[in-house]
């Protein structure tokens, strides 16, 4: 799915994912639009903007495209942030319109806020009362506006409110939950993760509160894209929605992953992002909860060296080796039963499963194929690690206990370079 830097919107029974599909230079492609009911199961749409809907748009970056409803004129307005496809020079918004939520939207041209603000990294929000707002990072990203929309939710009537100068944020999500607004960031560092930020506020037009850092170091290696509130029967929950950019591991926006969460609420004003490997969302409940795990190095009997994926990598087909053990989530693997008497071993830092493929062993996409099941088996105080497909154990390559040796799979055979401590 290339749905990119996105955002959600409800329309009906359907959930509908709009966001970035790029060339593989990263200039803009199309804007996709894909719907679920249950946020799950998608169905692609429609290229709903692409480069031939206008002249400017023949090369160009578009970001973060968000749609709103304006309930009185019956049109989906669709914000986002326009460049040249050279530079960040232009620093623009640009708006598009259309008469279906995924239909083809006309593209109206782009614009500097009030004809004097920079505008890059932005999002949209349509008040309870109607009313729509427009957030995004100005000055270099050091600062953070929230703009007024017009009545037709397709230009920009005033400026709100600029909470907090020389902050240095962007990526931002705003959303309500019961009487406070949160807004919720990344800090600037181009395509790389790090640390998110939210405030809170009883009022846009403040006054915020200063930020508060939520989630671990990196936001688990991902950026804010949009925060979605699932209402149904039990109430609503709130699903963060961010970003695992391509750019950030040697790939392009296309190469990107999603990382969705589930986020928690301490207290009316205060917030929680923790990490789960799975999420199940109940969108008639208006449920979102996360499957918690735990997670093991494999450390090898014979090197006392631990299973790793070479580099922290994030790619498909890499093959694990075994590394000296240094605590790093590339050495973090979650023994996830299958109720069959098999388990799928899952990366931490990459989210990928360990996979046999003709003797060698490699993390690829699980898709619960017999070649990513394994059968861990007591061996005295070690266990054994058995591949389903071909019945051969989990062993380092010729016994060696270098760094970077390989893991194959290989005839059972007691060898402690095939016998493993499950670490915590």
């Amino acid at each position: 799915m290339h749905a990119h830097g996105g955002g959600v919107i409800k329309v009906g029974s359907f959930y509908y994912w709009f966001g970035e599909d790029r060339n593989g230079d990263n200039t803009f492609r199309y804007v996709d639009v894909y719907r679920s009911t249950d946020l799950k199961s998608w169905e692609f749409r429609a290229h709903v903007l692409s480069q031939s809907s206008a002249a400017e748009l023949g090369t160009a970056y578009i970001e973060r495209p968000k749609v709103i409803y304006n309930a009185s004129t019956g049109k989906f307005v669709m914000w986002m942030h326009k460049e040249n496809g050279v530079d960040y020079s232009q620093a623009r918004v640009a708006v598009a319109v259309s008469d279906t939520v995924d239909g083809s939207y006309t593209y109206q041209g782009g614009l500097q806020p009030l004809g004097q603000y920079q505008s890059r990294d932005m999002i949209t929000f349509v008040d309870i009362d109607g009313t729509a707002y427009l957030v995004s990072s100005a000055n270099n990203n050091y600062d953070l506006n929230i703009y007024r929309l017009t009545a037709d939710y397709t230009g920009i009537d005033s400026l709100v409110a600029n909470p907090w100068p020389g902050g240095h944020r962007e990526a931002p999500a705003l959303f309500e939950r019961g009487s406070v607004y949160f807004m919720l960031t990344s800090g600037a560092t181009g395509w790389n993760p790090n640390q998110q930020q939210y405030a809170t506020a009883t009022s846009l037009a403040g006054p915020w509160t200063s930020w508060a850092n939520v989630g671990d170091s990196t936001a688990y290696g991902s950026q804010t894209a949009y925060v979605l509130a699932v209402q149904g029967s039990s109430g609503t929950s709130y699903l963060y929605t961010g970003d695992r950019w391509g750019n950030s591991f040697g790939g392009t926006v296309n190469d990107s992953r999603y990382v969705w969460l589930p986020l928690t609420f301490p207290s009316a004003t205060s917030m929680s992002l923790s990490w789960y490997p799975e999420i199940t969302v109940d969108t008639r409940a208006g449920t979102v909860t996360g499957t918690s795990a735990t997670y093991h190095t494999l450390i090898a009997r014979h090197s006392s060296k631990c299973a790793d994926v070479p580099d922290r990598s994030l790619w498909q087909g890499v093959a694990v080796s075994q590394y000296t053990c240094n605590g790093g989530t590339n050495q973090k693997w979650w023994f996830k039963d299958l109720g069959n008497g098999y388990y799928t071993l899952l990366g931490r830092g990459s989210a990928l499963c360990l996979q046999e493929d003709a003797g060698s062993v490699t993390q690829e996409d699980c898709t619960g194929a017999t070649a990513q099941q394994w059968s861990p088996a007591a061996s005295g105080s070690y266990v054994t690690i058995r591949a389903r497909t071909s019945g051969e154990c989990l062993d380092v390559s010729g016994a060696s206990t270098a760094d970077s040796a390989a893991l194959i799979t290989y005839a059972c055979n007691g060898g402690t370079n095939q016998q493993w401590t499950r670490g915590t």
